[in-house]
């Protein structure tokens, strides 16, 4: 994996933000989401899945607790629309509020020496300065990464500018996949490797899907798992991948991709597991070459 040292900052326009208000608003989503957020602090973030009741990933967020009653969820802004409005459904009798927050805030990415030294190291910790969040993501091909969120107004980093397709290749390279529109309702959490990256409470009450979320983890060995891959051409989410040994039905799915500084693309793929074990990979018209995790799966929780 290249461990060239990338720093700088760039803006994620592609990122929106999801506010919850009120007294309820940390319950509400305790009940909706994968990730604990009752016990959460304002000293961490969390990764979360927003699962259908089949227990398929709809969306995925990071979840920042600014105070006891106020969150933000920042997620894609392909699928933000779509989840605020089914996530306000089940509000009901709750003392929560949601909101489509996207006007309100910026949302960019701090990479390599631009990541503040104050900012702890532990994947998913948040720190707070005045009204400006960090977020500590995992690393990217040994690179550290930052999510900085700040009200529309504030000054952005006086830091070196990062490209956006480098900070895409950072994100795939991290192998924490983010749920996007052309891959919804695709994926329970473990074909992600959610439960291995923080994203999976096992520990927690009842979300939506939560049941199916469980058995997949507890009934044996996951079949389908999320992968890092190169191609020579390019990658797109949604795109079929293919084993040699069946070119009619698929064995996996492009999750995220993004151009490789070296050439070619990256992908973060989920794949059927037999799949990886023996034989040539392909989407499109491109080859796939199967690269190390960064982190190890979990097999049992």
């Amino acid at each position: 994996m290249n461990t060239i040292d990338h720093s700088g900052f760039t803006p994620l326009p592609d990122l929106g933000v999801i506010r919850a208000q009120g007294a309820d608003a940390a319950s509400f989503l305790h009940g909706q989401l994968t990730q604990d957020v009752a016990l959460q602090t304002t000293a961490q973030a969390r990764l979360a899945g927003y699962c259908s009741a089949k227990g398929r990933l709809l969306a995925s967020f990071v979840v920042v607790k600014r105070d006891a009653e106020n969150l933000l969820l920042v997620c894609p802004r392909d699928l933000l629309a779509p989840t605020l409005k089914r996530l306000s459904m089940f509000v009901l009798r709750a003392k929560a509020k949601l909101s489509d927050a996207s006007a309100d805030w910026q949302v960019g990415g701090l990479a390599g020496a631009a990541v503040p030294q104050a900012l702890p190291d532990t994947p998913w910790a948040h720190t707070r300065d005045a009204d400006t969040s960090l977020v500590r993501l995992p690393a990217g091909a040994g690179v550290a990464r930052a999510l900085w969120l700040a009200p529309v107004g504030t000054a952005l980093p006086n830091v070196a500018a990062l490209p956006l397709t480098l900070w895409q290749w950072l994100d795939v390279a991290s192998g924490v996949a983010t749920v996007s529109a052309p891959v919804v309702d695709a994926f329970v959490p473990q074909m992600l490797n959610y439960e291995s990256v923080g994203g999976v409470n096992f520990k927690k009450g009842c979300y939506p899907g939560q049941e199916v979320v469980a058995r997949s983890q507890f009934r044996g060995t996951l079949k389908r798992r999320a992968f890092l891959v190169h191609a020579d051409g390019e990658l797109a989410a949604g795109q079929e991948v293919f084993h040699e040994s069946d070119a009619e039905q698929p064995c996996g799915t492009v999750v995220q991709a993004a151009p490789a500084p070296g050439g070619g693309f990256d992908a973060i793929v989920s794949l059927q597991v037999s799949a990886t074990q023996g034989g040539a990979l392909r989407a499109g018209e491109h080859g796939l070459a199967l690269l190390p995790l960064p982190y190890e799966l979990l097999d049992d929780i």
